[in-house]
């Protein structure tokens, strides 16, 4: 592996890494959210220029590496684009049920905001 490729591998904690109050501090933020909410509705990996989100490239980047860092997304490079994907097996193995509760609660949370 040359120094290139080492650079553009990213830390990810492993599953017994992962604590709740990690990812739930991850999931309360709307930007976040919202990622997790997209990801969670892709069948396939998507890139963070994807992701349409409201705030500057340097707080985008920063919502990212809370995701991943919390251990609620992975992250890898295919060429120069950022996948990212989430890690349902992960975060189900250890809070079982804890992601689809937040992904319905915010569901309807959306379709309540928007009938007021």
């Amino acid at each position: 592996m040359t120094d290139r490729d080492t650079s553009r591998t990213l830390a990810h904690p492993e599953a017994a890494e992962i604590r709740l109050e990690g990812v739930l501090h991850a999931l309360s933020d709307p930007v976040r959210l919202s990622i997790v909410l997209d990801l969670a509705a892709s069948a396939d990996d998507l890139a963070c220029s994807h992701f349409d989100l409201p705030v500057t490239k340097s707080t985008t980047t920063h919502h990212f590496r809370v995701l991943r860092e919390s251990g609620v997304v992975r992250q890898a490079y295919r060429g120069t684009t950022k996948l990212n994907a989430l890690r349902r097996d992960d975060l189900e193995a250890l809070f079982p049920g804890l992601l689809d509760s937040v992904l319905t609660a915010a569901a309807a949370e959306a379709e309540r905001l928007a009938s007021t």
